[in-house]
């Protein structure tokens, strides 16, 4: 039997019309054309999508699940995701909301490297959660930032992101600034285990570039938009870098309906994110409780033999909020609190300090 993709999309639909809506689906996402116009008995039979079922959810909302080639993917992720979703994201009525995979295809993407086993003991983390800050505002120097990246390493934070709009500006280009982190960090406490991801941007060759650098700084964590970069070549650049952690990181992950929890949760694990930032409940975006489980979840959780994701909840988050957050989450996390730290100014290690306290400190139940 030909490998199947499962795919099930949320649909606005007439009750009397959904049965037709969900066959148009199928086609647009398989062959895209008259089935009256093919000819080929293979296409017909092995090619064509087909409607599995239809289910509604809520008034007017159905889950259509339809079965999608496998062969049609390719193992190359950017078509991936233009089979699960690319002429129907056109629509405005429907949302992409899960697959299911066929085991080859998923050891052909082969998910994270490294993922949460490794990025705790790289910071002797053992199995409480990890801390993460990150450096910003856009407009600073690489020596400006180098001194923000060593007095959170002296407070003790675990990871240090690239806020994600740093790139290879002119006023923090991306070699001097790598060169100048690093070089913080290695002065910093040597009991302390602080790592540094610096953000990768520009096109696939510019990129390559920047792991070389970072490597050559001895760095192995970087951070990435998945959306931004391309999907194809973020798997291509994790596949080529064995010894380097990939961050990713949610721009531009909103400006297509598909539920957080696959894109950001299942794919982008399943294409060799070790780590995955996303807005937390309460800070500056909207996500529910419910989408924030579910992508943690999904990010973790143990299937088809994939390393787990660490699940990086952020987005305005406050130390004040860490009791909650990890009541919520549980040790198999990773607290990014970036602007929250910040705007403590010139008591920034002592408040630092404070977030890694309430983080090793916290009694799990």
């Amino acid at each position: 039997m030909t490998p199947i993709l499962h795919v099930t999309y949320l649909v606005r639909s007439d009750a009397r019309a959904i049965a037709q809506r969900a066959q148009a689906i199928a086609v647009e996402q398989s062959v895209e054309m008259p089935l009256s116009a093919i000819e080929d008995d293979f296409v017909s039979s092995e090619i064509v999508g087909r409607v599995e079922s239809i289910a509604e959810q809520a008034s007017g909302v159905f889950a259509v699940r339809i079965a999608l080639a496998a062969a049609t993917v390719g193992q190359d992720a950017g078509q991936l995701i233009n089979m699960l979703f690319g002429n129907t994201s056109l629509q405005d009525d429907v949302v992409l909301h899960d697959v299911d995979l066929p085991p080859a295809m998923v050891a052909g993407f082969g998910g994270p490297r490294h993922g949460l086993t490794d990025l705790r003991a790289r910071v002797g983390a053992g199995r409480r959660a990890l801390t993460c800050s990150a450096l910003k505002p856009q407009g600073l120097s690489p020596d400006q930032l180098a001194q923000l990246a060593r007095r959170f390493a002296d407070g003790g934070i675990d990871y240090i992101k690239d806020d994600h709009g740093l790139a290879d500006q002119a006023y923090s280009p991306f070699a001097a600034r790598v060169e100048a982190i690093a070089a913080a960090l290695q002065q910093a406490d040597r009991s302390r285990a602080t790592r540094y991801a610096p953000s990768l941007s520009g096109d696939l060759d510019a990129m390559r570039r920047q792991l070389a650098q970072a490597a050559a700084a001895g760095i192995d964590i970087v951070l990435i938009a998945p959306m931004i970069a391309g999907l194809a070549n973020f798997h291509t650049l994790v596949r080529e870098h064995s010894g380097i952690a990939f961050m990713a990181h949610p721009s531009m992950a909103g400006a297509a309906r598909i539920a957080p929890a696959l894109l950001l949760g299942k794919l982008f694990r399943l294409l060799g994110a070790d780590a995955v930032v996303f807005p937390h409940t309460g800070g500056r975006f909207g996500y529910s409780l419910d989408t924030c489980k579910r992508l943690a979840q999904t990010a973790l959780d143990e299937r088809d033999g994939l390393r787990p994701s660490v699940p990086v909840p952020a987005g305005g988050m406050t130390r004040d909020r860490v009791p909650e957050m990890l009541d919520f989450y549980g040790a198999d996390v990773m607290l990014l609190i970036g602007g929250g730290l910040l705007e403590a100014r010139d008591t920034l290690v002592a408040a630092t300090s404070d977030f890694v306290s309430a983080v090793h400190g916290y009694t799990y139940g």
